[in-house]
């Protein structure tokens, strides 16, 4: 396991949160769910770089009050599924 993303699960063991709780995204009437974790894992796979930002902006999202964690995964999620889905649209 990398650091950053040690780092990550550990915030959301100090917010409450359950790393395998699921966020259900309803695209066309067709349920996708994601779990904290998979989604920290799936980031974790871009370069270290990338890590970093994703690392930044989960800890920026404790502080955001408008934000929050719960927000901030949603965010990401669905980021996820829109390039999950158009990597299987043709042009």
């Amino acid at each position: 396991m990398n650091r950053v993303s040690d780092e990550c699960k550990k915030i959301l063991l100090e917010e409450g949160i359950n790393s395998d709780s699921n966020i259900d995204f309803d695209v066309n009437g067709e349920l996708h769910s994601m779990t904290f974790e998979y989604i920290i894992d799936i980031y974790m796979q871009a370069s270290q770089e990338s890590q970093l930002v994703f690392l930044a902006a989960l800890q920026k999202s404790i502080k955001a009050e408008e934000m929050g964690v719960d927000k901030f995964f949603e965010g990401m999620g669905q980021l996820l599924l829109m390039t999950h889905l158009s990597d299987k649209i043709d042009f």
